[in-house]
């Protein structure tokens, strides 16, 4: 008998995925690069969304991202917060 806690499962047999993944508030993040270099799985990175613009803070690979949230602890402006996905994870296009 085991004495592993019981996982909640769904109908398929399988446990629900549960994760969060952060968020960047683009109005907060300066692009300092901080979170970028605390991420593990390099799912972060810096990107000018707009021409001209400065950099930011971007998710580029989520179903890579383990939601660990040293980002968002490491952040020292606030900028990342996670935010709780449940079931497959889908983007917008």
């Amino acid at each position: 008998m085991s004495s592993s806690p019981a996982t909640p499962q769904n109908n398929t047999g399988t446990p629900p995925r549960r994760r969060a993944l952060p968020v960047v508030d683009p109005d907060r993040c300066t692009g300092c690069g901080w979170c970028v270099a605390v991420c593990g799985p390099h799912v972060l990175s810096l990107s000018t969304p707009d021409p001209g613009g400065r950099k930011q803070s971007v998710l580029h690979d989520a179903e890579a991202c383990t939601g660990c949230a040293l980002c968002a602890v490491r952040c020292p402006f606030d900028a990342i917060a996670m935010a709780r996905k449940e079931g497959p994870l889908t983007l917008p296009a």
